[in-house]
């Protein structure tokens, strides 16, 4: 025996599940991005960034080697905004092995540790010799229109 509701649930009702569930699943995909696909290594045979444009904001971070101490601290630092990261589509990659001669890693030729912020249109928007600040690079985000569309 089918029951059928002689009262179905309002439009309104309705809208709400749906907003319910659309922010349930935005947080989970939050969530799984901070909860390890956030950080990635750079596959040396990447020979271009084609794949993240208009999805995220890779940080490509290049380093001697995993040991390296700006490597170290940088990651530290990014580590401790995932969230804040997620929430701006970043994801991070890391090159830290100069010897297998990686496309990219050519292609922008860092010498030592290098931090390069690509921005979703696929423009390089910060290069640094250094470590940058998670707060520098949210701050360089937070002021770029296509950011500042996605708040609206």
């Amino acid at each position: 025996m089918r029951m059928t509701s002689l009262f179905p649930a309002p439009s309104c009702l309705r809208s709400g599940v749906l907003l319910a569930l659309s922010l349930l699943l935005a947080s989970l995909a939050t969530a799984r991005a901070a909860d390890g696909t956030l950080f990635r290594s750079l596959n040396p045979n990447v020979a271009d960034l084609n794949q993240y444009q208009w999805r995220n904001r890779p940080v490509v971070i290049f380093a001697p080697s995993e040991k390296d101490a700006d490597y170290i601290r940088q990651i530290k630092m990014l580590e401790q905004s995932r969230a804040a990261l997620a929430e701006r589509d970043i994801i991070v990659l890391s090159d830290t092995a100069p010897a297998k001669n990686g496309h990219l890693r050519s292609q922008l030729q860092p010498h030592g540790f290098e931090v390069v912020l690509v921005g979703k249109d696929g423009g390089i928007k910060i290069r640094e010799k250094a470590p940058v600040s998670s707060e520098a690079l949210l701050s360089t985000i937070d002021r770029m229109p296509m950011r500042q569309n996605d708040q609206d």
